[in-house]
């Protein structure tokens, strides 16, 4: 109980001072590069906070510094946190509209160049996407979690269409991205948190300069099964390792 009300107040704390510096750093670097490696240390101070420890293989799979679309599986919140703190590019958040109501994170969220999507399928939805897109095509990169939401036992949910959309438009390679381990240190639904061991497996770019809205399902099955193929290796890999 003593570790999981330490590591909550760091996040708690150390987040709303670095949202607050993101908000003042504005107006310095509107492209966000500053508040991004802010958003790092806060990533990795909950990753210290907790001692868990974060395990990164296939950078070089990725060549130069993009622009990329990231697409990773969502096994646990601990996933924002590796990925802030131990992927090595520079790179935006795609996430739920509602997250930017939020008072302080969502103004940060906003200063620092995330982008939403709405999910009742909006004017205002169609319009950030094809800005979002644009910008990408201009050197962005984003890392979205395509099930949309946590896993609940670990397993790869169905992928949701908007990220790919997004990706098809802005004609950039998707990078798979796997994670293992996250889930056990903020069980879903659980406010208890664990120490343990994240693994980040970075897969081979997935191309899509020559892809229309009609390859979207094709896409979608594609990446879904580089990430489920990559789980499962990893998984048991765990498995061999512990024995």
């Amino acid at each position: 109980m003593v570790r999981t009300v330490f590591v909550w107040f760091c996040i708690v704390v150390t987040g709303a001072v670095i949202s607050i510096l993101c908000i003042l750093c504005y107006p310095l670097n509107p492209e966000g590069r500053i508040n991004h490696r802010l958003a790092g240390l806060w990533g990795k101070i909950a990753i210290w906070a907790n001692r868990v420890k974060v395990r990164v293989e296939g950078i070089k799979h990725v060549p130069g510094q993009g622009p990329f679309v990231f697409m990773s599986n969502h096994q646990g919140s601990y996933d924002i946190f590796a990925l802030l703190g131990y992927l090595p590019f520079q790179f935006k958040w795609l996430a739920k509209k509602e997250i930017f109501s939020i008072p302080i994170l969502g103004w940060a969220m906003k200063a620092t160049g995330y982008i939403f999507i709405d999910r009742e399928g909006t004017r205002e939805t169609v319009k950030a996407m094809n800005e979002a897109a644009e910008r990408i095509h201009e050197g962005m990169s984003v890392v979205i979690f395509p099930e949309g939401s946590r896993s609940p036992d670990g397993s790869i949910q169905p992928f949701k269409k908007g990220g790919f959309t997004l990706a098809i438009k802005s004609k950039v390679p998707i990078v798979p991205i796997t994670i293992t381990g996250s889930g056990e240190i903020i069980p879903k639904g659980k406010m208890r948190v664990y120490p343990g061991t994240i693994s980040i497996r970075i897969g081979r770019p997935v191309e899509t300069k020559e892809s229309t809205l009609k390859d979207r399902k094709a896409l979608m099955g594609q990446v879904h099964d580089i990430i489920l193929n990559d789980l499962m290796l990893m998984s048991q890999e765990g498995k061999e390792g512990r024995v």
